[in-house]
């Protein structure tokens, strides 16, 4: 028998995004998976498993009993949005460290978060649920223009859209509804104010109540009016990461969150922070990833450290930038070419990823018909000495990759 600490890992995502957290995890714990399909490239970091429906909250409860009885577990953790609130359940149920269930079901209700926020006194934005197209109209009447229209349940920017004037609410209401939708937590919509400036999270880790920000994190998104992400850059030495901090260390604990990590996106207005959310786990998009060759702080070990009830290690070990940018296509259409240049990618050293996702012939939506998941073909990591420079590379790298695609008619 090991004598590792055993944690249990809940939805494990994908390999391409999520690959490294459960890698990181494996190399300090043994980790047992709640998973919802047969394991494959989890394998080599995994010593048992259930098959279950991650959907269905009281099989979930009853398969992670099963392996808790097969094992001593010494925590629960997930980084998948979806899971957070079922994984905090779990976690309590077999009396192992977890923030509250209601905690995390504030952190994935945005209505609930500006709440808590307002009363807080944590600079947010101005917000208004609206379940009718009559009540979202009222609510620009209060707000005003620009707006912002969004699912109040939902995750990666989908369903999120900007409007300018009354006549294209309408249309807006019913994009972001058709995503509200599918929710199983809260179906309704909100109407926001616009927050005009660039955007930003704070990545953090919080042990017992006290927050630290190691890291922040510069965004950026593709055309309006949507707001889906295109790009990322991590620096150690961002001198923007004193001045947030404190903020971002309000927002965690206005949403009464104990214990975790948490990926904080705000908006700098007129260089000032207002919060869009909490996100109670590692950012996605490999921000982890990014955090971890900037600074050399490993976000998975500090999320398993933390659900074992462990104090985790936030030593900086390096002192540079990274950057990852996605490949996606000037127009939705069927990927009709992907190609990097293989001698340039062998010879360049700080390009250290160039990762596919889609095949040729795959069709590549963007929003409005699209989302992010639909979007990309593909992203490519860089590092360099600070922001300017992995901005340059990222440039750079660009010219040697190609994504081509041909409208569909």
């Amino acid at each position: 028998m090991s004598a590792r600490p055993l944690v249990l890992v809940v939805a494990p995502g994908d390999e391409t995004y999520r690959g490294y957290c459960l890698e990181q995890v494996a190399a300090a714990y043994d980790v047992v998976l709640l998973t919802g399909t047969e394991p494959s490239w989890e394998k080599p970091y995994i010593v048992d498993h259930a098959v279950v429906d991650l959907h269905g909250d009281a099989a979930l409860l009853a398969a992670g009993r099963a392996l808790a009885a097969r094992h001593e577990l010494s925590g629960v953790v997930t980084w998948q949005e979806w899971h957070l609130v079922p994984t905090a359940r779990l976690a309590r149920a077999l009396g192992l460290p977890a923030n509250l269930d209601e905690v995390m079901r504030a952190c994935r209700n945005k209505a609930t978060a500006r709440t808590l926020f307002a009363r807080h006194g944590v600079p947010s934005a101005a917000s208004m649920k609206a379940r009718t197209l009559l009540e979202a109209e009222r609510a620009t009447a209060t707000i005003g223009f620009p707006a912002v229209i969004k699912p109040a349940a939902s995750a990666g920017s989908i369903g999120v859209i900007r409007i300018d004037r009354p006549e294209e609410l309408p249309a807006a209401f019913e994009f972001a509804s058709a995503e509200a939708s599918q929710s199983r937590e809260d179906t309704g919509v909100l109407v926001e104010e616009y927050l005009d400036g660039p955007e930003v999270s704070v990545e953090c880790v919080t042990h017992r109540g006290q927050t630290t920000a190691v890291a922040m994190t510069r965004k950026s998104l593709g055309p309006a009016p949507y707001f889906y992400e295109t790009g990322h850059t991590v620096d150690a030495t961002d001198p923007l990461l004193e001045q947030l901090a404190p903020v971002a260390a309000a927002a965690v604990k206005a949403m009464g969150i104990t214990d975790g990590v948490q990926h904080v996106e705000m908006r700098l207005v007129g260089g000032r922070p207002r919060l869009i959310e909490v996100n109670a786990r590692i950012g996605g998009d490999m921000i982890g990833h990014l955090v971890r060759l900037a600074t050399g702080i490993d976000l998975p070990k500090a999320a398993a450290d933390l659900a074992c009830g462990r104090t985790p290690d936030l030593t900086r070990t390096r002192r540079q930038a990274a950057g990852i940018r996605m490949l996606c296509p000037a127009a939705s259409g069927m990927l009709t070419d992907r190609q990097v240049n293989q001698p340039y990618a062998a010879h360049t050293p700080w390009l250290r990823q160039v990762q596919w996702m889609r095949q040729v012939g795959d069709l590549l939506l963007l929003p409005p018909e699209g989302d992010l998941f639909t979007a990309r073909a593909g992203f490519y990591v860089v590092t360099g000495r600070d922001t300017a420079e992995v901005n340059e590379r990222l440039d750079t790298a660009a010219e040697e990759i190609t994504v081509t695609t041909r409208a569909e008619r």
